[in-house]
């Protein structure tokens, strides 16, 4: 094993709890898309990372395929320039099929329209929930409606020109959603159960764990308002429909997910409402506004590659390389697309700003304005950080970011 700094083994480094591995097993057998008549390449690979002394996670090892074979060579950062960058292009591919049908389509714009059309067809205006509610699936529909006509349809965007495209899309989202559960929803509990609380410099998990309180203390205020009790959370007759409509159209009635099927205290309404809440608002913004950022450079974020992965060491070149990049107009509509994308809306309406007042009551007025508060304070302890940060982290930013999918 390679190690960048210093002479250590891993054993010894997974004892300290310093390797960690990056596993894309989810894309194993996935049928490629053909792009112009030319068969496209997706990998599924698994990235070793080391946390550094210096406090950096450094990928150490990359296998391209999931099953160790003489073809399918284990590459190190000690490997010939070209053989490296290859095996992390590969890598950096295959995150993007991963992270736009797993972590964004699915677990945020897809996830908020199941909340969202469960909540308007189950919840009437006056109902506390939909008050709170209505707000976070401003544009949700649209946006998904646009979505379908033009970047997952026949002939929409990643049919025309990404890997992932046709028939592979829909064995990933087919996989990602019957792997998806309640706790890797809840960010505190989702970043426990990956053994991630002690990674150095890891703003999305101290932002996003800051935020999940905020909002949590603020549903809690809310709901303790008008429930007084665990009995008049079971007796509510609209509130049960909705999560029943959403334990069996969103998440097909699958009791290991986790997903509750009806809610039968105050505490668990708020940890679920805390979620969707968090869904459709943070988790989509540190999954959709970085887009442009970290995918506007092709090389880090190829969409599709044109050329098998090297089987063995050696044979890498430049040349090579720029062959298995994807062709030019794939590229430009990748980059379009993701500036489009990441670009903040025209009418933007910062997290937790209600323009339209759907509570009156005294105590849900002032609950609103304490919220409005705490992510104010927020976003100063943010924008201080990131003045010290060569790369600041913006996603997590109350004022960066909307109440909805609106984008």
């Amino acid at each position: 094993m390679v190690f960048l700094h210093g002479q250590c083994s891993l054993k010894s480094e997974m004892k300290k709890g310093n390797i960690f591995l990056c596993d894309y097993k989810r894309l194993d057998g996935v049928k490629a898309n053909t792009i112009d008549g030319k068969k496209q390449y997706l990998m599924a690979p698994l990235v070793l990372f080391h946390k550094t002394p210096d406090d950096e996670l450094m990928p150490i090892a990359i296998q391209l395929k999931q099953t160790p074979a003489d073809d399918n060579p284990i590459f190190f950062p000690t490997d010939s320039e070209y053989d490296w960058l290859m095996a992390k292009i590969f890598v950096r591919s295959a995150d993007f099929s991963e992270h736009q049908l797993n972590s964004h389509l699915l677990r945020t714009h897809l996830l908020a329209e199941v909340f969202a059309v469960a909540l308007l067809r189950n919840v009437p205006m006056v109902h506390p929930l939909y008050k709170l509610l209505i707000p976070h699936t401003r544009y949700t529909l649209q946006i998904n409606n646009l979505a379908r006509a033009l970047l997952i349809s026949k002939d929409g965007f990643f049919d025309k020109y990404t890997s992932s495209g046709g028939e592979g899309m829909f064995t990933i989202l087919r996989r990602s959603q019957s792997a998806m559960t309640y706790s890797s929803l809840c960010i505190p509990d989702s970043i426990a159960e990956r053994g991630l609380e002690d990674v150095p410099n890891f703003y999305y998990r101290d932002d996003g764990l800051k935020v999940w309180d905020i909002i949590n203390r603020f549903v809690q205020g809310i709901f303790t308002y008008y429930y007084k009790n665990d009995d008049e959370v079971q007796q509510d007759s609209e509130l049960q429909k909705w999560i029943q409509d959403i334990f069996e159209h969103g998440f097909l009635s699958q009791a290991d997910t986790g997903i509750p099927e009806r809610f039968s205290t105050v505490a668990e309404l708020v940890k679920f409402v805390t979620m969707v809440i968090f869904t459709c608002s943070a988790q989509h913004s540190s999954v959709n506004c970085g887009q442009y950022d970290y995918g506007s450079w092709m090389p880090n974020t190829p969409i599709t590659l044109q050329c098998p992965p090297p089987t063995t060491k050696g044979t890498t070149s430049e040349a090579t390389m720029l062959q298995t990049f994807p062709q030019v107009n794939a590229t430009v509509q990748g980059m379009s697309t993701m500036w489009l994308l990441s670009k903040q809306s025209s009418d933007f309406v910062p997290f937790g700003q209600y323009p339209e007042e759907h509570f009156r009551e005294e105590i849900p007025c002032k609950l609103i304005k304490d919220f409005q508060g705490e992510l104010e304070v927020l976003s100063v302890a943010i924008k201080a950080r990131n003045k010290n940060l060569k790369v600041p982290y913006t996603y997590m930013d109350p004022k960066e970011f909307e109440n909805s999918v609106a984008i």
